[in-house]
């Protein structure tokens, strides 16, 4: 019997990373690979770096060395932000043989087969600020079976002061519509009943278009059948367009959810973060957008102790937060990262005060999750399970988001993985609420059958 050839695969990083890790997968799967554990010894490593901070550089070289150790004899080829950025110091690595950044990955086995043959370590890292078109790669299915990302754009204009992004993926770059619509529809036929809308700069769909935009591609995957809920990962206030927010008050399918960073709630800071919004700007789209989805929970981003950061701005951005009512934050401590301008601004703010602003706004996001899902108690909401309870694997329930992101436990059994099912909110609370299972919904699926 021929022994098919092993890959393992370790994704750092955000949500684009992991979509890109199951669409490189599916090329290897096409090319006849079998996919082993990481932690296995792998005839084939493929690495998908992060380089959002100098801590993801440093990971990312961590999981790289330990690839290397596991088996030194394998094709080691290191992906992603990090290798987009830094080929060079990816290259210095003794072990690394194939080095591909944030472009050209259906190159990979081409390389790999390369290398084979003439056992020299190759860089195929081009200059990624050239890149113009959006780079095609399928998912048709993913590993994960309950929640599906669906990649719509690539690349970012914005070049806030914090951040590299733009430098590791390169401008703002739009997939067509058709294939958009067309892996949709896949996803759908897969038994996906959620897709999430992803990208580097989600809400910038379309503006390299000329005549198509992200409301317009709302419109036609409200279109798709068979499709429940969309999702958008992410979107910026100042793309939240009065279009947009017209679509999702029709919509049937956009959920009652949106992440929209904010980073901070001090115009001061915005400015120096180089944001393109004044909180006064961002809380008239959060207003008009509750008026179009009623119960709309609005969850942020919110970097605290950037440099110059006072004690007045720390109270504005805690105000406003307060003022906003957001349903959860993700709070991050500024960390500098090398090669931003933000890295070599004067005024770097102190760690210690960095890490008390940080369990400030930790307690008030715990306080506000804890009033946004008050307000759904004893209501009737629908749940997609998506995996048994890890801290209580015996107990029957497993765990599932409603569609206004509400993390939910519920008696329920394999079988309902992945359906959606009718849940009365018996007990709210943060970060779980505890349901009871009420009926899951006719046109999807009956218990029993």
């Amino acid at each position: 019997m021929i022994k098919m050839p092993t890959v393992a695969f370790h994704t750092l990083g955000c949500k684009v990373n992991h979509y890109e890790t199951e669409a490189i997968w599916q090329l290897f799967q096409k090319a006849g690979y079998e996919k082993t554990e990481f932690e296995q010894s792998s005839d084939v490593y493929v690495i998908n770096t992060c380089t959002v901070t100098n801590t993801g550089d440093k990971k990312s070289r961590q999981v790289i060395r330990r690839a290397i150790r596991k088996n030194p004899d394998a094709v080691v080829c290191v992906t992603g932000c990090y290798a987009q950025t830094s080929p060079a110091e990816v290259m210095a690595i003794p072990g690394v043989d194939i080095v591909v950044g944030t472009q050209d990955r259906h190159k990979l086995l081409g390389y790999i087969e390369q290398y084979q043959t003439e056992r020299q370590p190759i860089n195929g890292v081009g200059n990624i600020m050239k890149a113009r078109i959006y780079e095609e790669l399928d998912v048709p299915a993913f590993t994960d079976r309950t929640r599906a990302s669906l990649k719509i754009q690539e690349g970012c204009n914005n070049f806030c002061t914090f951040c590299i992004i733009p430098w590791a993926r390169g401008l703002m770059r739009s997939r067509k519509s058709e294939d958009v619509l067309k892996q949709a529809e896949q996803l759908v036929a897969a038994g996906y009943k959620e897709i999430v809308l992803t990208g580097i700069h989600t809400g910038g769909y379309g503006e390299d278009m000329k005549d198509y935009s992200l409301a317009q591609l709302l419109e036609d995957l409200e279109q798709v059948p068979g499709l429940k809920r969309i999702r958008i990962s992410s979107i910026e206030a100042s793309q939240i367009t009065d279009e947009v927010i017209h679509v999702m008050d029709r919509s049937e399918k956009v959920v009652r959810h949106l992440h929209i960073p904010l980073q901070s709630g001090s115009n001061g800071v915005l400015k120096r973060m180089r944001r393109k919004y004044t909180t006064e700007y961002y809380l008239e789209r959060i207003e008009k957008l509750k008026q179009a989805l009623p119960g709309l929970a609005i969850t942020s981003d919110v970097i605290v102790g950037f440099p110059g950061e006072t004690e007045e701005e720390f109270q504005e951005t805690y105000d406003f937060i307060r003022k906003v009512r957001f349903s959860e934050l993700h709070v991050f401590p500024y960390s500098k990262r090398t090669g931003t301008p933000a890295a070599r601004m004067e005024n770097q703010v102190d760690d210690e005060v960095k890490n008390n602003r940080v369990h400030q706004l930790i307690v008030l996001s715990a306080q506000l999750a804890k009033e946004y899902a008050s307000l759904f108690e004893g209501e009737v909401l629908e749940v997609i399970p998506e995996e048994p309870d890890k801290d209580a694997p015996d107990s029957g329930y497993y765990i599932g988001y409603t569609d206004n992101y509400l993390k939910v436990k519920v008696p329920a059994d394999e079988s309902m993985i992945g359906k959606i099912v009718k849940v009365k909110i018996e007990k709210a609370g943060y970060p779980y609420n505890v349901g009871s299972f009420v009926r899951v919904a006719d046109d999807v699926y009956l218990a029993g059958k």
